[in-house]
Formats: C-alpha cells, sequence, structure tokens
C-alpha cells in the first residue's frame, strides 16, 4: 500500500510557482501574479497563497515588497533551510514547529524589552487590538497575530530575527494549519481572547524593558499551544 503523504494545496501551489519560473514563464525581475489571481487561478486561499509565497521566498526565488507584490529573483532555487510542506499538516510536524519558534521568539522578545521604540510598542499594541476588533466581529484574525510576532521580531532590532520569522512564523503557526480549539474545550472565540490576552502580558513585559518577564511570557505563550497539542498526540507502542 502506497503510504506517502498527498501532496498540500501549498506545496502543490510552490510546485507550480516554482515550474513557471524555472520554464521562464514567471523570468527573473518579474511580478508574480496578484494574491487575488492566484486564488482565482488555482482555487485555492489566501492563506495558502501567503505560505506558498512565504516558502518561495525562503528558498531565494523570490522577493517581496510590502504593498507591490513579489519578484522573482532567480530561476533556479538556492539551498535553504526548509520544513518540508508535506509534513506541516501533521500535528507532530506543527509541535516539532512550535519548539523551534519557542527558542527563536523567547529570545526575540527578550531583546525587544532591552531595544524597543516608542513606535515598535505601538506596533506591538496596534496589533493586539486589531486581533481584538476581529475576534469581536468573527474575522480572520491570523494576520493579526503574524504581526503581533512580526512587531515584537522587528523590535528586536536583529534583522535576522524578523526574517526567520517571516519565513517561521507564516508557515508555522497552528491554527493557520489546524483548527486548533478543537483540541480543547473552548470556542474559537474564547480560545483566541486567551490567545490574545497572552499577547498583551508579552507586550506589558516588553513595554516595562522587563527582559526576564518579556522571555518566560513569549515562552509561556508558546509552550502553552505546544503543550496543549502535543497532549492530542497518541503515544507510540
Amino acid at each position: 500500500m502506497n503510504t506517502r503523504r498527498r501532496e498540500t494545496l501549498t506545496a502543490q501551489l510552490v510546485r507550480q510557482v516554482t515550474d513557471r519560473i524555472k520554464s521562464g514563464e514567471f523570468p527573473r525581475g518579474a511580478r508574480l501574479p496578484t494574491e487575488k489571481e492566484m486564488i482565482d487561478e488555482f482555487g485555492v486561499s489566501r492563506t495558502v497563497v501567503r505560505e506558498a509565497i512565504a516558502n518561495l521566498r525562503a528558498g531565494g526565488m523570490v522577493s517581496t515588497q510590502q504593498g507591490v507584490g513579489a519578484f522573482v529573483v532567480q530561476n533556479t532555487a538556492l539551498p535553504a533551510f526548509r520544513i518540508a510542506e508535506e509534513d506541516l499538516s501533521v500535528l507532530e510536524q506543527v509541535v516539532k514547529g512550535l519548539e523551534l519558534r519557542i527558542a527563536v521568539e523567547s529570545e526575540a522578545a527578550a531583546l525587544a524589552a532591552q531595544r524597543r521604540s516608542e513606535s515598535d510598542i505601538l506596533a506591538i499594541e496596534s496589533a493586539c487590538d486589531t486581533m481584538a476588533d476581529a475576534i469581536k466581529t468573527g474575522s480572520d484574525s491570523i494576520e493579526a497575530d503574524l504581526n503581533f510576532h512580526r512587531a515584537i521580531a522587528r523590535a528586536s532590532q536583529n534583522d535576522h530575527f524578523l526574517k526567520i520569522f517571516n519565513y517561521l512564523g507564516e508557515v508555522l503557526i497552528p491554527r493557520a494549519r489546524l483548527q486548533t480549539h478543537r483540541f480543547e474545550e473552548f470556542t474559537l472565540s474564547e480560545y483566541l481572547e486567551r490567545i490574545n490576552s497572552e499577547h498583551r502580558q508579552v507586550l506589558f513585559a516588553i513595554r516595562r524593558g522587563d527582559t526576564d518577564g518579556a522571555r518566560a511570557t513569549m515562552r509561556m505563550h508558546l509552550s502553552g499551544s505546544r503543550d496543549r497539542l502535543q497532549q492530542t498526540i497518541p503515544e507510540r507502542r
């Protein structure tokens, strides 16, 4: 019996865009189709498109400009750190991804507490407020969640944290891949409210310049997600 996992929608989109880049249909310097054009052509969600672009960017095939789009930077992929896309839908792999994020983002939060500017604080706070509004209206809060973690990476004043988050965050944020609230006795809104409450605890620590507190609250936030998911994985015999 063939036990190979089915290719995810994101992996399919990455492969199709890569093939077009290699064939020259999307030449070096060309702008890729917009998110809406990809959604319409490939019949996938906005999240799938964004994950695919994140993968292509991580592989060195495209670069992105905020508000402009994604552009081809080369016709063949560079060897790069990658987490196999087909594994990301597996619960065990999401947990492993969170373990990696704990190590990276806890230290980013600690540095943010030392180095943050007033504009950094405002950006982190704005992400919390936007997520709260999304919860109230029942709209998609994933982008606000990403913006919270991205703002902290930026506040570390270390570009490497921001670059690695732009890959790890977009690809490995748990509920972008799993309906994580269903693993617990919470409605989606209750689950998101708890997540945003944890975000605000990290914000408060960073605002008051509490390095240890920022590190601890970020670790607690991400470790909580990891531990809750880990409990659902059946023990191997």
